[in-house]
């Protein structure tokens, strides 16, 4: 039964309105001043879910600005958790609002259908499983490139036709497909009902991931037609046998039997990508890739909860349900999300993390897919070109930038401190012009003497050599770091290139970015949605992982290295009588002169030398 309160955002009486909200399990609705929805959430107790949005403290921003907006809201009671979930998820694809997680492509997945024609029954393409066909069904496959694939390895093994009814009891001579070897004309009578049913046989355990045993199949019945001195038809099965294990050495994920779906999640820069395997009788089918919208702070196990209900639960059709969901982490209400699987599938299905064997190299290869896959994504010309525009529109640039610079420092405790220099275009990270300084002559930990340096050096060259100019500058800090920069460049009197720090904020999570202008010294927050700040995130957090890596590659360079290799007259020889005199650099430091002359080769004035180089005499 909805629940209602008609108060503004200001004068929303959060007190009466839970006082007489219910404590059974349910969905909740909540709307704007307009009347919109701006989110949709379920919950085992209604009203402890909906009390926790207007605590005092502990909200995280991007739920505080859902809050502000609430003008009221309807609760739905329902007989269960498992109910609410999926009254929940019905609500999210039919509403869609801006608060929930949010999948773009709500396609139905694609099967491979054999036909149920008494003879001759054909193998095709059909996007989404229904009733009406007789017939047996495939899959489902990840995409319809899977399909495709698929399809194409059976026509050119089995020959099986791929034409629809009407156009096969039409025929009177064979087609295209005939001619190219990718079907046995059974529209025309050249190929016995009998043996076609043997390769509709072969293709079916093929789907089903049977290799081994239909080129077992396959090798008895060429030792057989070669036996009866059938040599054209025993080179046929030959071919076939040898197309199968060409494909069995490709398919190197198969192994374990069993039905699984693999979720993997990705995030950087503000976006999120998820990865799903389809593994079908053992057999790795493919993979499909989402970058579901969100609004609000989320953990990787609310999100994929999140995920897991609009991917299993808020489609067109309802998805065929696997033995396993395999997870890289807990998921948000996990058992909740197993009860409503098993219910949907009407037989036991569990969400399972932690996996050994065949299982965890699905498991890994997803991850890798999600890696990769979203840093494709975040390097694509088109979501740079969105983002650069997005960017020039937030910073209100007069033109789109066509070089930008991001500069970080980085150093442990002030040793072996180094600067990056990063620089983006319009096709994404420009690899070729990245820079790593060294810092030299910088009081340990001076990370303001570190920034000076740094680009008073690359913009010096700059304005000497007419080198490459950027259009924008993006300095990793805050008001003080950014302000060393404007001094830098106002002493090399450049005053056209906009200058931008980009400082972490109070809570110091993504999303929760400042930007300074140097400009107009103006400090301003950007929604964690807009594609500009997703843009100024990717090359703020590419400009400090290139100083993070240069950082440590010198300082383990330099640890690695023996600080007696820079003293004058100490060769590999008397480096080797002095660690084995003493037992180590330590103890060789504890020495005295004196000491130090009892080492064969050491002079009284080459132990000066070394001590004077050990303390920095």
């Amino acid at each position: 039964m909805p629940t209602r309160s008609n108060e503004s955002v200001e004068g929303f009486d959060t007190k009466t309105f839970l006082k007489q909200l219910t404590e059974r399990p349910g969905v909740y609705r909540m709307f704007d001043t307009s009347g919109e929805v701006l989110y949709v959430g379920k919950a085992r107790n209604l009203k402890k879910r909906v009390a926790s949005y207007f605590r005092k403290s502990g909200l995280a921003p991007k739920t505080e600005a859902l809050v502000g907006k609430i003008n009221h809201i309807e609760v739905t009671i329902t007989g269960s958790e498992t109910e609410a979930l999926l009254l929940e998820q019905n609500l999210i694809k039919s509403l869609r609002p801006p608060y929930n997680i949010l999948l773009r492509d709500d396609k139905s997945y694609p099967y491979i259908y054999l036909s149920a024609h008494d003879n001759y029954p054909s193998l095709t393409f059909r996007r989404g499983r229904t009733r009406k066909g007789q017939g047996t069904w495939f899959g489902p496959f990840p995409s319809s490139g899977a399909v495709k694939e698929s399809l194409n390895i059976l026509q050119k093994v089995f020959r099986i036709r791929s034409c629809n009814e009407s156009y096969f009891r039409n025929r009177t001579r064979p087609c295209l497909q005939f001619q190219i070897n990718r079907c046995t004309a059974p529209c025309v009578g050249f190929i016995s009902p009998e043996d076609y049913q043997q390769d509709i046989r072969h293709a079916a355990m093929f789907l089903e991931g049977k290799n081994p045993a239909i080129i077992n199949d396959l090798m008895n019945e060429m030792e057989k037609a070669s036996s009866e001195l059938q040599f054209e038809k025993a080179a046929q099965y030959r071919d076939q046998v040898n197309h199968l294990r060409h494909v069995q050495e490709q398919q190197s994920m198969e192994g374990e039997g069993g039905d699984a779906d693999v979720i993997a999640i990705a995030q950087d820069a503000g976006v999120v990508c998820i990865v799903v395997i389809i593994v079908r009788g053992g057999r790795v089918l493919g993979t499909k890739d989402y970058f579901p919208r969100y609004s609000i702070e989320q953990t990787e196990p609310e999100l994929l909860s999140a995920f897991m209900g609009q991917f299993y639960f808020g489609g067109n059709t309802q998805r065929e349900m696997p033995r396993d969901v395999i997870v890289p982490g807990p998921v948000d209400e996990q058992d909740l999300m197993a009860a409503a699987l098993t219910e949907s599938a009407g037989r036991d299905t569990r969400v399972r993390q932690n996996v050994r064997g065949e299982r965890r190299r699905w498991l890994e290869l997803a991850m890798t897919n999600a890696r990769q896959t979203l840093l494709t994504h975040l390097a694509s010309k088109e979501t740079v070109y969105r983002r650069l525009l997005a960017l020039r529109d937030l910073l209100e640039l007069p033109e789109t930038p066509k070089r930008m610079e991001c500069f970080d420092i980085s150093h442990s405790h002030g040793e072996h401190t180094v600067a990056s220099c990063v620089v983006f275009d319009e096709n994404g990270p420009l690899k070729s012009d990245y820079r790593l300084y060294n810092i030299e002559g910088e009081i340990a930990g001076d990370d303001y003497g570190a920034m000076r340096q740094v680009l008073t050096r690359r913009y010096r060259r700059m304005v000497s050599d007419d080198g490459k100019r950027p259009d924008l500058v993006f300095i990793d800090g805050g008001k003080g770091q950014l302000n060393i920069a404007r001094e830098v460049f106002e002493s090399l009197e450049i005053s056209d290139i906009p200058l931008i720090g980009v400082a972490k904020g109070v809570t110091r999570r993504a999303g929760m970015e400042q930007l300074i202008d140097a400009l107009t010294d103006r400090v301003f927050r950007v929604p964690a949605d807009s594609p500009g700040l997703h843009l100024i995130q990717h090359i703020r957090d590419e400009s400090h992982r290139f100083a993070i890596t240069g950082h440590r590659k010198g300082r383990d360079k330099k640890r690695r290295q023996s600080t007696l290799e820079g003293i004058e007259g100490v060769g590999a020889k008397r480096r080797r009588e002095l660690i084995r005199y003493f037992g180590g650099l330590q103890e060789i430091k504890k020495a005295g002169v004196d000491e130090m002359t009892k080492v064969k080769g050491i002079s009284k004035s080459l132990a000066e030398s070394i001590y004077a180089a050990l303390h920095n005499e």
